[in-house]
């Protein structure tokens, strides 16, 4: 097929990728506009994205906004066969949408109607849903409110955002090559919409550890959002991320380091960090981090 692909993170690279190795002509990709980035923060740094496309030769064009009619032109030119959309971070207007033969389809990682929206991997380990998985959709003008195709499924366990995203990844860059070649014999099954729930885009005000919860849900906290933005707490006056931890046994005071190994009371329970960073630090595990940190019983994080 004669395809555009719109999609800017990590996430979209191995769907990308696929299209690639699946012989489908990709003949323009969309992505975010490079930002400043680098370790000085100021070099402009290409998208995950932009940075395949250019090493496959594919053109790129990055547009801010696809509301003007000559954008609208310059898309539906391409003639496409479908459009191929994958975390690309704009509205899509319904002349765009409209622009390929066959629509637009879009890779979306959760099991629709659930997790509608920006976020909907870190939101699914937060909420501590058992599984996940991908949904191929028809788009429409709605925020992921268009037909499902094909889905995929996959336990959510103990794994954190970071690990989930490349598993998700993964898995809808082959649900997609598969929808593809199956297409004339699919049927778009509607969403419940009474059913569905929103993934709001995470606020880095969600990231500070709440001892006084649950050490299920501080858990879950945790795992959701590493490695970004990382839930964390202060430590002597210094920000420290939680990266990965385990429940531990004891209670007390929440926020009371109850044992030498670190586990450290909640509301209900306690939790054992796994992995931690201290601000300006690298990630590290607990051993390396209790050899460089005196962290006495008794001691209380807020």
């Amino acid at each position: 097929m004669r395809i555009v692909f719109m999609g800017t993170p990590d996430f979209a690279v191995p769907t990308l990728q696929a299209l690639v190795d699946a012989a489908h002509e990709v003949v323009c990709v969309y992505t975010q506009p490079p930002r400043p980035g680098g370790r000085r923060g100021k070099e402009l740094t290409r998208t995950p994205v932009h940075q395949l496309a250019a090493r496959l030769g594919i053109e790129v064009r990055h547009p801010t906004s696809l509301k003007s009619a000559e954008e609208q032109e310059r898309f539906a030119a391409l003639d496409a066969d479908i459009g191929v959309v994958a975390a690309y971070g704009l509205i899509l207007p319904q002349a765009i949408l409209d622009a390929p033969k066959r629509g637009c389809l879009n890779v979306h990682a959760s099991l629709l109607p659930d997790w509608r929206g920006a976020a909907p991997i870190h939101r699914s380990i937060m909420a501590g849903d058992e599984v996940t998985g991908v949904t191929i959709m028809q788009m429409e003008a709605g925020l992921d409110t268009g037909p499902m195709l094909a889905t995929v499924r996959t336990p959510v366990e103990d794994k954190t955002t970071g690990e989930l995203t490349e598993e998700l990844a993964e898995l809808g860059a082959q649900l997609m090559v598969g929808t593809l070649i199956d297409l004339d014999a699919l049927h778009p099954v509607e969403q419940d919409h009474e059913a569905a729930t929103y993934a709001k885009k995470i606020d880095k005000a969600e990231a500070r550890i709440s001892w006084s919860r649950p050490a299920e849900e501080v858990v879950r906290q945790i795992h959701g959002l590493s490695p970004f933005p990382g839930a964390w707490f202060e430590m002597d006056g210094v920000r420290v991320k939680l990266l990965r931890a385990e429940l531990a046994e004891g209670s007390g005071e929440p926020g009371t380091v109850l044992d030498d190994d670190l586990a450290i009371a909640c509301g209900e329970g306690a939790i054992r960090p796994v992995r931690l960073q201290r601000a300006g630090k690298p990630a590290m595990d607990r051993g390396e981090f209790l050899r460089g940190n005196t962290v006495e019983k008794g001691a209380r994080f807020s």
